[in-house]
């Protein structure tokens, strides 16, 4: 094959430097695209907040965590395995994830129709949290059949392609719900949602990367992909458990109205990581399988990496709870949403921790350390159930937020096991953005304190008058080296 093409041989899909050269313009394109795509959900989300109760949005968040907690035994791994693995992969070996990823799927499918009854007595559903339930469900087994498809793109780092679907998906699934909501469907809104997202993303995966689905079961293949799969996906199990199945339990412990507050404040302070981080891990993940025996591309790539990352979320989260109770203030129809700022704040802890540690975790899975974060999702699994129930019977919905807090300050831990093996810059990844984050935060502070009255212009003069601080504090704190990563942000979207 042409070596411009970025492919050697049968063997090597993609030459190192390529690696290198599109793992930088996949940040930049998903950053760039998917920012806009946030944006729209942002927006809408913030329109939905005015037209749903928080009982409803509980009911939401209750009956996506439990099919998200049914869902993960449907995936023993095999995706991320076929994407870590570092040959490329065969046919049989797309046909074998695909045959078994589909018959797990299918049945617990099945398992969630017969169930569902059970699951309507015991979370009090309504008969619109079980239409919602039956039409998670369905999105649930549509969503699998893009698996392959999308392991094909992220192989190839083809993240332009990639993010086709998502638009559509988000920006059909945005509009739909803001609509029916709107109208005053309350819960139904959302079932509507779910579905035409669900039918129209498949179309729209298989138009960008068609793959003919096939079946195999090649006991070889299985058995390659597994040594990767089954610890990997033991992670992913164990971080339902923590995060989906908790869900569950708090939302029986404060009730619909409780769960909705938390939610909310939960979906608030993630915005950031969903804006910024997903993106970042998405494209490293790959990229760093293909670095893993060059440790010192690794060394630079992961202080970059998270440096970018931080720089990014950081502000936003400071942000976040300096200005929440000046937008509580200028919308009046939000100000039943303002039980969430206390879970807010406790909450921006776990955002603050994880912009630096999830793409520590996400070093370990793709250079194969896949045990060790095992034993990490097994101690934060343990001590969210141990903390989150005692403290949310104690304290109701701020010991809940409390308790989140307290598990994500046991994530420093990672830092001391990535720093053993690999010489990161955490003075340059996390430290610099965190001062000058710091003094944005600061400078809002005294500034709003200045300001008596409260209205959408002066809402926005604060977020100007920050972002000025911020980008003025982290260029003296880091001078040339913010210029070049700005010019290699910037440099694939002038070549486009």
């Amino acid at each position: 094959m042409d070596e411009n093409s970025g492919h050697l041989d049968p063997t090597n899909e993609i030459t190192l430097d390529n690696v290198k050269k599109r793992a930088v313009s996949g940040v930049a394109v998903l950053t760039g695209r998917t920012l806009i795509l946030n944006v729209i959900s942002f927006v809408a989300q913030g329109l939905l907040w005015l037209f749903i109760e928080p009982g409803e949005f509980g009911v939401f968040l209750l009956v996506s965590a439990t099919i998200n907690f049914l869902s993960y035994f449907a995936d023993i791994g095999l995706g991320a395995a076929l994407i870590q693995k570092k040959e490329k992969p065969e046919s049989s070996d797309y046909k074998t994830v695909f045959a078994v990823q589909e018959i797990l799927v299918v049945t617990i499918c099945l398992v969630v129709f017969a169930i569902s009854p059970i699951i309507s007595r015991t979370h009090s559903l309504s008969h619109q949290g079980l239409m919602l339930l039956y039409a998670l469900n369905i999105s649930f087994f549509l969503a699998s059949l893009k698996n392959i498809p999308s392991i094909i793109l992220e192989r190839k780092l083809d993240f332009v392609k990639f993010v086709v679907p998502q638009v559509l998906e988000n920006v059909i699934y945005n509009v739909t719900l803001v609509y029916f909501a709107w109208r005053g469907f309350g819960i139904t809104s959302f079932t509507y949602a779910v579905l035409v997202r669900g039918v129209l993303g498949v179309i729209a995966m298989y138009v960008v990367q068609p793959w003919k689905p096939g079946f195999a079961l090649s006991k070889s293949s299985l058995k390659s992909l597994l040594k990767f799969g089954i610890p990997y996906q033991i992670n992913n199990l164990l971080a339902t458990v923590k995060d989906d199945g908790m869900t569950i339990v708090v939302g029986g412990i404060l009730g619909s109205y409780g769960l909705g507050i938390l939610g909310t404040a939960q979906k608030l302070v993630q915005y950031p990581l969903r804006f910024f981080m997903d993106n970042v891990t998405k494209v490293t993940f790959p990229a760093f399988s293909r670095m893993q025996d060059d440790k010192a591309d690794l060394e630079r790539s992961l202080t970059r990496s998270i440096f970018f990352i931080c720089a990014l979320v950081f502000p936003s989260i400071i942000g976040l709870i300096v200005l929440f109770p000046v937008l509580i203030e200028v919308i009046p129809k939000y100000k039943k949403w303002e039980p969430a700022y206390i879970p807010i704040i406790l909450l921006s802890a776990n955002t603050l921790i994880a912009a630096a540690t999830t793409q520590l975790t996400n070093l370990l899975n793709s250079t194969g350390k896949i045990k060790t974060t095992m034993k990490l999702m097994v101690m934060w699994t343990t001590l969210t159930w141990i903390l989150v129930p005692m403290l949310s019977i104690k304290y109701g919905l701020n010991g809940a937020s409390l308790a989140y807090a307290l598990v994500s300050a046991s994530s420093f831990v990672v830092f001391y096991i990535v720093k053993k093996a690999l010489n990161w810059s955490i003075y340059g990844s996390v430290v610099t953005p965190l001062i000058a984050s710091l003094c944005m935060g600061l400078g809002l502070f005294l500034l709003k304190g200045l300001i008596n009255k409260s209205s959408l212009l002066v809402f926005f003069v604060l977020i100007i008058f920050g972002s000025v601080i911020y980008a003025s504090s982290l260029y003296l704190l880091e001078g040339k080296k913010l210029i070049e990563d700005v010019k290699k942000i910037i440099t694939p979207f002038v070549k486009k």
